[in-house]
């Protein structure tokens, strides 16, 4: 121990002139923090919690505003406080339960039809999204016009519409628009719709009437497909609003079970907006995943600082104890100063979070389309629960040995090295930190792959590294025989097989860094790569529906002539679901509303002799032109029931239909891409009623539509450009968030790499210093550094490289469900890249020591 680690001991245990008793714990614990804080062997460490709760509350404060301010909007986003929806006119029993509990109601109907500009305007028609609303619209949010109104209902005789049906009809203001038998003036153009929704029917552009209008459009027959919606709100001013909307949705829920309504059902705000939940869960996803990462390099990065961190202080704790400190007085001062350090750290994190945060709302503006809720505190303490769970497991139990160091040590070298350390104070503090990093997730899969895979990980860095070592030293000559060996090969291979555990903690430790820093790449590389290509921006931006059989062969020439060749082209039939092996279906029998939903509806089957590209097979096989076979979708599967073998009977156009199950598939439906429920793996079915569906992109969509609509005039043309265009800005803004924590996660995976090298400093210091002593030059010292680093740094990035293919298939296959490809050449990248970062912060690290002069070196070697 140097003399003025001695005079700082001995000043902090003796009493000052004039005082009888010593510093108090408090007093003596903030100086010590402020003494290490200036010799810079606190800074490593509090950088590493500081970086981590910077990265979790930055996601946590973005999170917990998104889903404050979706709970405040959660009515103006439905256009209600309940909603029911059904597809025959909403029964009379609910409309008297709204009055009878005082709560105002609207009903709005919603279909899909064609609207044409009148024949002196060339009578062009388009697909549009007809909604007919009562007077009363809407109960909660505003309508707006472009040209800044805020509106209720149209009058009668008068439509709103989208400006897609001005430019698609090439109308204007003013102008007329027909619908079925009506012509409405066309009064404004919509900007805002409260309860707007998603779905196939609301890709095309919407025109709004009022309800008094729809009978005289003759729009609705008898075998019409319309979805009604009512809409209850409690009454301005009404304090007991919240009783009453319960009422009604407790006592609706019960008319429809009661009176066995088919099609009615309680709306929820994830059904009603849906259209952009699963890329939102997929970016919560990635920036959790990144977080996480955050913090689990910070816990290396913790560990390997305080261990490093209480190796310094052994000789202090020694001196204090000779000068008569208490064992319990030490272990308070050392353990309030990392309380206290991590409580700066974490403030200090928490702080950078919240402004990092706002650069995420900044990022994803486009998608926040409402005003965000002032920041909670639940992020807050979060990041502060995760920076003092850092330091307690994985700080504090090495810190916690040097109350226990002898005196003796002073004269006795030897005594009072550090042990494995606290195991209560470390299992406390691991489960804490194991806690919140679940809490972070918010995924029991992806927390569990994420902090298990890395808990597996240290596990097998430590074993393969023990036995590199064992086998090392095997090989390693230790005699003159190994002459022809390279000296600075044969003296660093020496070196490292000299100290087992030193090496296997230096691998291990660069290895765990190595492993996020590869997981991250892969992340940003990798699995971006196939949430772009899941949706791709030249994917279909039309789709085609109604084409009838004998039109099929013409409609692909068609397609041809145009130069579209990658197109999807698939046969449609419309069925019901009757029977699953053997037993009738009804809504009765399934208590999943989803399900109930399903078996009420028709749905869309069709059949292949090939697996569609965007599917994938999870269960079973897909056998072309198996006879009897059937390929569910496992979304469906789940919600029914549904099982490998099962048998299920559809009624097509009153013609029985039945197939046994015999492969379950996995369905991207953010592809953009036709997909259906049900595929019977057959070529040619041509006993069954059918039309046919096509998706393709058009380079010149417009004059593709009037082509069509020319030659195929009862096929409908539905243009999704717009809606393609919205999902890659999305996918474009998160990915920018995700890049944008990337960097905090990629300065955590560096400080691991640095308090890895960092913490060899001292006993490098000592070998060193015997070696010049012996008469080894200063250039070959250099040498050896440099293999080892080459070494250590080779073994750590090739066991990085194949366990971040092994997380990251998890990850891609179990979290996203993104179709994973491994790349080969990763481990050998890894191998590189992992061999020049250790040169590089070990250069960085252990610069100075070997300039110094031997006779320093051997005496701060021989007094620390």
């Amino acid at each position: 121990m140097s003399t003025s680690s001695i005079e700082r001991a001995a000043l902090a245990a003796s009493p000052k002139p004039g005082r009888l008793q010593p510093p108090s714990v408090l007093r003596m614990a903030w100086r010590q923090l402020l003494r290490d804080w200036r010799a810079g062997e606190l800074r490593l460490l509090m950088l590493a919690v500081g970086l981590a709760v910077a990265a979790v509350c930055a996601v946590s404060f973005m999170s917990d505003r998104l889903d404050q301010g979706l709970r405040r909007d959660a009515a103006q986003l439905m256009g209600g406080d309940a909603v029911l929806i059904s597809d025959q006119p909403t029964p009379e029993p609910l409309l008297a339960l709204a009055d009878q509990l005082g709560l105002a109601h609207v009903i709005s109907a919603n279909f899909a039809s064609m609207a044409r500009a009148p024949d002196a305007q060339g009578g062009a028609s388009r697909l549009v999204a007809v909604k007919a609303v009562g007077a009363a619209y809407p109960l909660r949010g505003q309508l707006g016009l472009m040209d800044g109104r805020w509106v209720a209902s149209p009058k009668p005789g008068e439509v709103w519409v989208d400006p897609g049906v001005l430019t698609g009809l090439n109308l204007k203001l003013g102008d007329s628009l027909q619908l079925g038998e009506l012509g409405l003036r066309i009064a404004g153009v919509i900007a805002t719709e409260p309860d707007r929704g998603a779905g196939f029917l609301n890709f095309a552009p919407r025109v709004m009437l009022a309800e008094a209008d729809l009978a005289a459009t003759q729009l609705v027959q008898a075998a019409s497909r319309v979805s009604y919606r009512l809409a209850v709100a409690s009454k301005p001013g009404d304090a007991r609003s919240t009783q009453r909307i319960a009422d009604f949705t407790r006592q609706a829920q019960a008319l429809i079970e009661r009176s066995a309504w088919r099609g009615v059902r309680l709306d929820s705000l994830e059904s009603g907006r849906p259209e952009m939940r699963q890329t939102l869960d997929r970016a919560s996803k990635f920036l959790n995943l990144v977080a996480m990462l955050a913090a689990l390099l910070a816990a290396v990065a913790v560990a390997l600082a305080a261990r490093d961190f209480a190796g310094r202080h052994l000789d202090d704790c020694a001196m204090l104890r000779v000068l008569g400190q208490p064992q319990r007085r030490i272990a308070w001062t050392y353990g309030l100063e990392f309380a206290f350090a991590g409580l700066v750290a974490s403030v200090l994190g928490v702080a950078a979070g919240l402004a990092l945060h706002f650069g995420f709302v900044e990022l994803l503006a486009g998608l926040l389309n409402v005003s965000l809720p002032a920041p909670g505190w639940w992020p807050a303490a979060l990041g502060l629960g995760l920076g003092l769970s850092l330091l307690l497991g994985f700080g504090l139990p090495p810190v916690l040995q040097l109350a226990a160091v002898p005196a003796l040590r002073v004269i006795r070298r030897e005594l009072g090295s550090l042990n494995a350390g606290s195991a209560l104070v470390l299992g406390a503090g691991v489960l804490g930190f194991a806690a919140i990093l679940q809490v972070l997730a918010g995924d029991l899969v992806l927390g569990l792959i994420a902090a298990g895979g890395f808990g597996a990980a240290v596990l097998l860095f430590a074993l393969l590294a023990w036995g590199a070592v064992h086998l090392l030293r095997r090989l390693v000559p230790l005699n003159s025989g190994g002459a022809t060996m390279p000296r600075s090969l044969l003296l660093a291979t020496r070196q490292v097989a000299a100290r087992p555990v030193f090496a296997v903690v230096q691998v291990s430790s660069l290895a765990i860094g190595l492993l996020a820093l590869a997981l991250l790449v892969l992340l940003r590389i990798d699995l971006i790569d196939s949430w772009r290509a899941a949706t791709p921006a030249n994917g279909p931006n039309r789709f085609v529906i109604n084409i009838q059989p004998d039109q099929a062969e013409p409609f692909r020439a068609q397609l041809a002539s145009a130069g579209v060749k990658r197109y999807d082209f698939y046969p449609m039939i419309r069925g019901r679901l009757l029977a699953i092996n053997g037993q009738d279906v009804s809504a009765q029998k399934f208590s999943d509303d989803r399900a109930k939903r399903l078996v009420e509806r028709e749905f869309n089957l069709s059949h292949a002799a090939s697996l569609p590209d965007q599917n994938q097979i999870r269960a079973g096989k897909w056998t072309a032109d198996e006879a009897d076979g059937l390929s569910v979708e496992e979304g469906l599967a789940s919600s029914l029931g549904l099982k490998l073998g099962d048998r299920l009977r559809f009624d097509v156009a009153g013609m029985p239909v039945e197939g046994r199950i015999s492969s379950l598939r996995k369905v991207d439906w953010a592809s953009m891409r036709v997909n259906f429920f049900v595929l019977f793996p057959r070529a040619d079915m041509p006993e069954l009623p059918r039309s046919y569906v096509a998706a393709f992109r058009a380079s010149d969509g417009e004059a593709m539509d009037r082509r069509i609509g020319h030659e195929f005039p009862n096929a409908t043309v539905v243009d999704v450009s717009a809606q393609l265009n919205q999902v890659q800005g999305v996918l474009n803004q998160v990915i920018q968030a995700v890049q944008y924590l990337f960097a905090f996660s990629l300065a955590a995976g560096l400080v691991v790499l640095l308090a890895s090298v960092n913490s060899t400093r001292d006993a490098r210091t000592r070998e060193f210093a015997l070696m010049r002593a012996l008469g080894a030059s200063s250039k070959l010292l250099a040498q050896v550094q440099r293999v080892e680093l080459l070494g250590v740094g080779c073994l750590a990035g090739l066991l990085a490289g194949v366990v971040a293919l092994l997380l990251g298939g998890l990850l891609a296959h179990f979290v996203f469900g993104f179709n994973w490809t491994p790349n080969l050449w990763v481990p050998l990248i890894t191998t590189v890249v992992g061999a020049g970062l250790a040169l590089l912060t070990g250069w960085w690290s252990l610069r100075g020591v070997l300039q110094r002069p031997v006779t320093q070196t051997l005496r701060e070697a021989d007094t620390q």
